[in-house]
């Protein structure tokens, strides 16, 4: 059964619109969309199916859309970076570019009337922004040091790759898999600590030996909503670190998903509601049965048995006289100029690449040791520091509410200043990391943080303000776990000092001298 034949009772508002139209169609509409003006384009194309495309219509800033690309593995080259940068500086203050919790870039100030020119501009450098947002396979995340990592077990970017290409018919726009139940994250992580968050993913790839061979053992069913959020679970199967296996199997999920997911609630559209109505047992059966053959059974244990490591600052690579430098990019945020001279350095002292991860920050690979010195001296990096205060280094934080309409506070200026504020007054003997999110949706990933603030609005004094809820005891790494929420409706203006008792009572922070 494909996803266009699925039966039409019982359809919420979404399902309906997606069965009147793919999400896709509008592809073929954009010229036009371009020529007649946002204003006048249909209500549903507008704020929906452009979404199919990784164009976001965000009422909070009407005319300046959001364009989510697709950076497979969270690996850029020197020109895609310097294009981007093209695209943004032509909207001025209005342009600028996120770095997101899934290693991906989303351009911000996008007029709609540049995006077909703007599609060719990516298409010349080998980007995409195909099935980015909405009911659609996101971002696929994977070691931001694959391949250059000398404690690496598996390099998994042409892995993540072939994937992605599967998925999206190498970027062009693949009907097979556009009107999945719900959004769908998928993670192939190839070292020791879980740089990908596997346990947040509908599909999680993770290094594990079975009869002393390497391949990996399969987790399904993470997955953070404004209703539920829960950890992934084994699927009790092993693949081996090819592409036939890999692709297969992810294929082969992700259509079990789209023809038997549940679509009625859209609450409870998520694989997981699936997995628990049917039981892993009858759900790893029918993936089997789609998949060709039989799967194995997953090793008794996984090799995700180190801390969660951050990457900034210098590292040797498994590449001898050569070296990745990890550079701190607060809150994620990029202006063009920033962009083109990160893309400059990329070409001048590294291997031509840059990488983003999943804690907002870049990381620029191939820079051999004769030119490190000269590396380090460069302005940008007293923006973009290889040594950043300790709870500056480790905040991460969503779009929040200055671009996003769903968000119920400002986060990211608002959570840098704090951190900020925090660094000067206290001394931390480990590091704290500190997520904000503007929403229950959780972008930002509260649940897998030392310190977690989901946006919301409290009463104080007769007046509805801007609030947290706090969510504490997210670990990631070996042994990964999500945070609960253990305190509501905090207002901002009083977050200071409740952070301050929290870090000095709870992690050991000491006031300066």
């Amino acid at each position: 059964m494909t996803s266009s034949t699925k039966p039409q009772s019982n359809l919420n508002k979404f399902e309906k619109f997606k069965a009147e139209k793919d999400g896709l169609a509008v592809k073929d509409e954009l010229k036009h969309f371009a020529e007649i003006g946002w204003e006048a384009v249909d209500k549903t194309d507008l704020e929906q199916r452009l979404k199919w495309l990784g164009v976001f219509y965000r009422p909070v800033t009407p005319g300046k859309f959001m364009l989510r690309l697709r950076v497979p593995n969270g690996i850029l080259t020197a020109a895609q970076m310097q294009t981007l940068a093209e695209i943004v500086q032509r909207y001025g203050d209005d342009g600028s570019a996120d770095i997101t919790t899934r290693q991906n870039i989303q351009l911000r100030g996008i007029r709609l009337e540049d995006v077909p020119d703007i599609f060719a501009q990516l298409k010349a450098v080998g980007l995409t922004s195909m099935q980015s947002g909405m009911d659609n396979v996101r971002n696929i995340t994977g070691s931001p040091v694959a391949g250059i990592n000398g404690d690496e077990l598996i390099d998994t970017r042409q892995l993540v790759k072939d994937v992605q290409d599967m998925i999206t018919n190498s970027g062009e726009g693949n009907r097979e898999f556009t009107n999945l139940p719900r959004k769908f994250n998928i993670a192939i992580e190839g070292g020791r600590d879980n740089a990908v968050h596997a346990e947040i993913n509908d599909i999680a790839l993770v290094p594990a030996y079975k009869d002393e061979k390497l391949g990996f053992n399969v987790l399904v069913g993470g997955f953070f909503s404004a209703k539920r959020c829960e950890s992934a679970i084994p699927l009790d199967a092993w693949v081996e670190p090819q592409s036939e296996d890999v692709v297969g199997l992810c294929r082969a999920i992700l259509e079990v998903y789209r023809d038997r997911g549940l679509r009625a609630n859209r609450q409870k559209s998520r694989l997981m509601w699936l997995i628990e109505e049917w039981g892993v047992e009858t759900f790893r059966s029918e993936v089997e049965k789609v998949y060709g053959k039989p799967l194995a059974t997953a090793a008794p244990e996984d090799e995700i048995n180190w801390d969660k490591r951050d990457h900034i600052g210098v590292h040797q690579q498994v590449q001898p006289g050569y070296n990745y430098v990890g550079l701190h990019v607060p809150v994620g945020r990029f202006m063009a100029d920033t962009m083109f001279e990160l893309a400059r350095l990329a070409e001048v002292y590294g291997s031509g690449e840059i990488r983003v991860t999943v804690e907002q920050n870049a990381i620029i690979p191939g820079i051999a040791d004769d030119k490190l010195e000269a590396f380090l001296s460069e302005p940008l990096l007293e923006q973009f520091s290889i040594d950043p205060s300790s709870l500056t280094r480790s905040l991460v934080s969503c779009t929040g509410s200055r671009y996003c309409n769903f968000a119920l506070i400002e986060t990211k200026q608002q959570g840098f200043k704090m951190a900020q504020d925090l660094d000067a007054e206290l001394d931390l003997p480990e590091r704290v990391r500190i997520h904000w999110t503007g929403c229950p949706n959780s972008c930002g990933q509260p649940q897998v943080a030392d310190i977690g603030l989901m946006g919301t609005k409290a009463r104080k004094d007769g007046k509805t303000v801007e609030a947290v809820d706090l969510y504490m005891g997210g670990k990631v790494g070996k042994d990964a776990q999500l945070g609960d929420r253990v305190r509501k409706g905090i207002p901002c203006d009083e977050l200071p000092g409740v952070l301050k008792d929290i870090l000095m009572e709870e992690f050991g922070a000491q006031p300066k001298a």
